[in-house]
C-alpha cells in the first residue's frame, strides 16, 4: 500500500459511562483533554421510546447487575442526556478545546444533534443501515458523518456508500472497521479489514478509522499503522463501575498512552529513500566496518 498518513485522531468515546451525571461527563471530557489531551471526545443520544418496541421498553435489562432501571427502558431513559445538556457539553468541550461529538440512534436523536452543529457525528453499526436518517443527515446536516461497519455485510457497505456518493457527500464520509462486541477477543478484531476497506473505497470517501472493543491499547497502534486515520475507543473513570460498556473501556492512563504511542507513531512513519540520515552519519564513521 502507498500510505499517507495523517496525524492521528483519537476518539475519547464517553458515551454513557458517564452514568447519568453531568458532572461526571465533564470531569470525563477535562481528563480527556488534559491528561490525555485526546482530540475528540464523543457521547452517545438515543430516544428511547423511538428506538425501542414497547415489549423492548418494558424488558428487564438482560445483565441485571448492570441496570440503572427496572425495565431496559427505564436503564436506557436514566443515562440520556437532554438536547440542552449536551448543547451544555459541547460548550464545555471547547473550553478544553476538545472536539464535541455525538452518536445517533433515531431520527430524533439526529435532528437534535445535528442542530448543535458538531464538527462530526457518529453513525453506530447498528444504525448504519438507516437510509432515512443517513440522508436527513446527507441533506440538513454539513459535517463529517463517520459511520462504524460492524455486523454489516459488505453489501450493506456498499450501499451506504453510494447512497452517499448519489447525495454528494461521500467525501464527508469516514468508514470504521468494527466487530461489534463488548469486549472482543483479539481473534475477532480482524484488523486486515482496514486495509481491505482503503482498498475498496480509497478516493471515494473522505477517510478511514478503526472503532476497537478490545482490552489494552497495542491492537490500535496497529490499526493505524494499517491505514485507520480515526481511533475511537471506549473511555471511562473506572473500569470496575456499574455499566456494560466500562469493561471494554480505557481508563485515563490507558487513553494517555494509547495518545502518546499513536503519536510516537506517526512522526516515526517516514523512509530513508536508500541514504544516510544524519543521526547515523557520526556513527558510521565510528562502527562501519571498512576493509582493511
Amino acid at each position: 500500500m502507498n500510505m499517507k498518513y495523517k496525524l492521528p485522531q483519537v476518539i475519547a468515546e464517553i458515551g454513557c459511562n458517564h452514568k447519568g451525571d453531568m458532572e461526571i461527563a465533564k470531569e470525563l471530557i477535562k481528563m480527556a483533554a488534559i491528561f490525555c489531551k485526546a482530540p475528540v471526545a464523543k457521547f452517545q443520544k438515543r430516544t428511547p421510546r423511538e428506538l425501542l418496541s414497547e415489549e423492548q421498553y418494558n424488558a428487564p435489562h438482560p445483565n441485571p447487575m448492570h441496570a440503572y432501571g427496572n425495565t431496559y427502558g427505564a436503564h436506557r431513559e436514566y443515562l440520556e442526556f437532554s438536547v440542552d445538556q449536551h448543547r451544555e457539553l459541547k460548550a464545555y468541550c471547547e473550553e478544553y478545546d476538545v472536539i464535541y461529538s455525538s452518536s445517533v440512534w433515531d431520527m430524533t436523536s439526529a435532528k437534535q444533534i445535528a442542530s448543535l452543529n458538531p464538527k462530526l457525528i457518529k453513525i453506530p453499526s447498528a444504525m448504519n443501515t438507516h437510509n432515512t436518517m443517513l440522508k436527513y443527515l446527507c441533506d440538513e446536516y454539513a459535517g463529517q458523518i463517520h459511520i462504524s461497519t460492524g455486523m454489516s455485510t459488505l453489501d450493506e457497505v456498499d450501499s451506504l456508500v453510494k447512497l452517499f456518493e448519489e447525495k454528494g457527500r461521500a467525501k464527508d464520509l469516514v468508514l470504521y472497521s468494527c466487530t461489534s462486541g463488548y469486549p472482543v477477543p483479539f481473534e475477532d478484531v480482524k484488523l486486515l479489514d482496514i486495509p481491505d476497506l482503503i482498498q475498496r473505497y480509497d478516493g471515494r470517501v473522505g477517510d478511514f478509522g478503526f472503532s476497537g472493543h478490545h482490552l489494552g491499547i497495542a491492537i490500535d497502534v496497529a490499526a493505524y499503522a494499517l491505514g485507520a486515520t480515526w481511533i475511537e475507543r471506549h473511555f471511562t473513570l473506572d473500569r470496575t463501575w456499574k455499566g456494560t460498556d466500562h469493561a471494554a473501556s480505557l481508563e485515563p492512563d490507558g487513553l494517555r498512552r494509547l495518545v502518546r504511542d499513536l503519536n510516537a507513531t506517526y512522526t516515526s512513519m517516514g523512509r530513508k529513500d536508500g541514504g544516510l540520515l544524519d543521526i547515523e552519519v557520526e556513527q558510521r564513521e565510528k562502527l562501519k566496518w571498512r576493509a582493511r
